[in-house]
């Protein structure tokens, strides 16, 4: 137990005073004309516990003062505050995606390695990439025009069916590279990632906190379409505080691959512009990662894993009861025992 005004003890100092001038004070007497046979009367039962009345003042007074000095009964907590990371995670689904590229001994499309490695990523793989449970993670597709997939959340386990439901574009209306307009929305939703928490955690939000904002851009190609030009949209996250981190999905695919819209023809390293992506990582303080097949993309994001590490904080604390009220009520009864006592078995005759 401590007393959150000490101090209020002082006023004990005034109970000596009390003793004192009760012992000054002269109580109304008879006259007699004689006390000769006064000693051997004795004393009365009333007589002797005559001083109770003023002890239980007393003790009233003590009790008051000690609620007065506001004692408080602590009990220890510990809060396990989560500080994260809000990852918006900018996939290209463009045509060209659907080359191919080497990952764990299979030949596969580059769209697949990015989704296989963006799980891994996210749930983790045992080995390299270690997931990423504490923090909110979004996903952005983009072609001609960026599509939210999945708005940023704590609960990891939806990203994988909307992952698994993503295609290559199916008419030429649809293909592009809106890298530009993808990084302005992904810059846009994690401007308000603090109010996205708060309704996603409610009470809990005191629970978890967005330690940085990143964006994590997988493209294979060149901005061509969109409103926003990739460096425009790069100075917008800056202004916001936001991070991009950049991914060059390189391949060594040559000649050309089948879409929907027939033979796709590229060179040895396609048209993907990597000036400008290691442009916009450096602008806001990221890094650019060229991937040449699944295993440097895994190396990338397990780097990427290292430099943006999410952090789990215990903050003890004391929780304070006030126990006042019951020395209050105490004093009460005493005061009110005083009172019935001084006008019942210890009444005195003026």
């Amino acid at each position: 137990m401590q007393f959150s005004f000490p101090w209020a003890f002082i006023l004990l100092l005034v109970l000596p005073l009390l003793v004192f001038g009760r012992r000054r004070h002269k109580s109304p007497a008879l006259r007699f004309s004689s006390l000769k046979n006064a000693g051997s009367a004795g004393g009365s039962f009333r007589g002797n516990l005559v001083f109770i009345p003023f002890l239980l003042r007393l003790v009233s007074i003590v009790l008051i003062i000690i609620a007065l000095a506001r004692p408080q009964e602590g009990t220890e907590r510990i809060k396990d505050i989560s500080k994260g990371i809000a990852i918006e995670m900018l996939v290209d689904r463009s045509g060209s995606m659907g080359a191919e590229m080497m990952h764990g001994g299979l030949r596969l499309t580059r769209f697949e390695v990015v989704k296989r490695v963006f799980m891994s990523f996210v749930e983790g793989d045992g080995k390299s990439l270690q997931g990423r449970p504490n923090d909110l993670i979004g996903m952005i597709a983009f072609a001609r025009y960026p599509d939210t997939v999945a708005p940023l959340t704590l609960s990891h386990g939806v990203l994988r069916h909307f992952l698994t439901s993503l295609e290559l574009p199916t008419t030429r209306q649809e293909d592009g590279t809106a890298i530009g307009d993808a990084l302005a929305l992904a810059a846009a939703r994690l401007k308000t990632a603090e109010e996205t928490l708060a309704r996603q955690t409610g009470d809990r939000a005191d629970q978890y906190e967005i330690k940085n904002k990143v964006i994590l851009l997988l493209s294979d190609g060149a901005n061509n379409c969109g409103v926003m030009a990739p460096l425009e949209a790069a100075a917008l996250a800056k202004k916001w505080g936001i991070t991009v981190y950049s991914i060059g999905i390189a391949g060594k695919s040559s000649g050309g691959f089948q879409t929907p819209f027939g033979m796709f023809g590229m060179g040895s390293e396609g048209d993907m512009d990597e000036k400008t992506l290691k442009a916009v990582a450096d602008m806001t303080g990221g890094k650019y990662w060229r991937a040449d097949d699944g295993r440097a993309l895994e190396k990338a994001c397990a780097e990427l894993d290292n430099l943006e590490k999410s952090e789990m904080e215990s903050v003890r604390f004391v929780d304070y009861r006030e126990m006042y009220l019951p020395f209050v009520l105490a004093a009460f009864l005493l005061l009110v025992l005083e009172l019935i006592l001084n006008n019942t078995l210890f009444r005195r005759i003026p």
